[in-house]
């Protein structure tokens, strides 16, 4: 019996320091990938105090702040002008138009909207994101006609 006692011991101490490895492993895997928020954009500054970060990575979202064009101009190029910046952003951080997934329009004046649309058109692909589009009251900051963000996916 003493064989047997011991040979049990052995197994129950065998598998309660298996176990103990298994839960660490699954616990350090887990640790490893949870998303994390990253800066990767310029942070906007407010007298010295950080006001907003310009792009944002969590996991595999990517957060474009909203892009304006504050030149002299009409909607067609202020339009124009914000959709390259907000591509540039978007390559830069491993992402495209095609995966963009959600963008907000921002119009000084709802009389753009149909300018807007012109230049708008196409340039997200074949599956465009969904959208949302308003006239801010009061103007969209600056000297821009429209401002728009996003949220992309990135591979």
């Amino acid at each position: 019996m003493e064989k047997t006692d011991r040979r049990s011991a052995f197994k129950k101490l065998g598998m309660g320091v298996a176990a103990i490895l298994g839960v660490g492993t699954v616990k350090a895997m887990g640790k490893e990938s949870k998303p994390k928020k990253e800066v990767v954009g310029e942070i906007v500054q407010d007298k010295k105090i950080p006001l907003f970060s310009g792009a944002v990575k969590h996991g595999n979202t990517l957060y474009v702040a909203g892009k304006g064009a504050h030149f002299e101009g009409d909607i067609k190029s202020h339009t124009d002008h914000v959709l390259k910046e907000i591509e540039k952003e978007l390559v830069k951080n491993g992402s495209s138009m095609d995966k963009v997934l959600k963008v907000n329009v921002y119009l000084h004046d709802l009389e753009d909207y149909h300018g807007m649309n012109s230049v708008y058109r196409g340039r997200f692909g074949e599956n465009p994101p969904v959208r949302t589009t308003v006239a801010v009251y009061g103007g969209v900051p600056g000297d821009s006609l429209v401002e728009i963000d996003c949220i992309a996916a990135i591979d």
